[in-house]
């Protein structure tokens, strides 16, 4: 998969901290945190197969393992491996095919199933269904649509989504076919069962106004896994870090910090 032309970028010095964004963005919605981060940590963003500036590297087959397998090559050896949404989930495939040397893991705003159903709690799968329809009809008036439903519920939500309309749109345009098999990712991918089977460190955060992860979601997910802790912002919906950057640098921060004290402990 190492032929494809994927983007990806690398700054700063430290630790390896690698970040993957989620549907219908690109790297670019990282970049209110990039200036700071990697004044701590060498930093990687990616962008997904046919996403900004890889929206020209379309799979054949776009599954979570293809597109897991296609960026596990730009991971540096023991990273820390971070997901948001649907990049969450593709962190976590990577986790459990270990194919990259990761050595913690953290999930924002994501979830191991995204619909509903049998008492999970998640998108209704008509909303899914919806969207995949209207891709077919106007797929940018569509992506538009989502990127606002990703800031619905957060005191900030105009100015959230301003944020991430601005933040990716300085970057090409994802490739359509992308978007409708992300979806179907969305739709159909259930994690659930494997995440016990990671066993490096596990940082879980999400907004307690996303819709998108419900609350009553968020202990349930984080106890799916063996070694994991969970974070939850108050006032933000689906994009933290977008809302509360000061607050989820911190975070993220301190559980790196608590990385090294691990390390330190085991060493004695």
């Amino acid at each position: 998969m190492s032929d494809l032309d994927i983007y990806s970028q690398s700054l700063g010095q430290g630790q390896s901290l690698v970040l993957l964004h989620g549907w219908g963005v690109n790297s670019g919605v990282w970049d209110s945190l990039i200036t700071e981060l990697s004044a701590k940590y060498r930093v990687t963003v990616i962008d997904l197969p046919g996403f900004g500036r890889s929206h020209k590297a379309m799979l054949k087959e776009y599954t979570l393992n293809s597109v897991s397998k296609a960026i596990a090559h730009l991971i540096p050896p023991d990273s820390i491996l971070l997901g948001w949404s649907l990049g969450g989930l593709i962190a976590n495939n990577i986790a459990l095919e270990r194919l990259a040397s990761i050595s913690a893991l953290v999930t924002v705003a994501s979830s191991p199933k995204f619909v509903s159903g049998d008492q999970w709690r998640g998108i209704q799968p008509d909303i899914l269904q919806m969207f995949q329809q209207q891709l077919q009809a106007d797929f940018l008036k569509t992506l538009e649509r989502f990127i606002a439903i990703q800031a619905m519920g957060s005191a900030s939500a105009a100015l959230d989504i301003r944020s991430l309309v601005k933040a990716i749109g300085q970057h090409p345009i994802p490739a359509k076919e992308a978007l409708i098999a992300g979806l179907s990712l969305l739709e159909t991918v259930d994690l659930r069962s494997q995440l016990s089977q990671i066993k490096v460190p596990v940082l879980c955060a999400y907004g307690k106004l996303d819709t998108l992860v419900p609350k009553k979601s968020h202990s349930t997910i984080k106890n799916l896994y063996s070694n994991s802790e969970m974070y939850v912002f108050e006032q933000a919906s689906h994009a933290p870090f977008i809302s509360h950057p000061q607050e989820f640098i911190s975070m993220l921060s301190r559980f790196i910090g608590s990385l090294s004290s691990l390390g330190n402990s085991d060493e004695e």
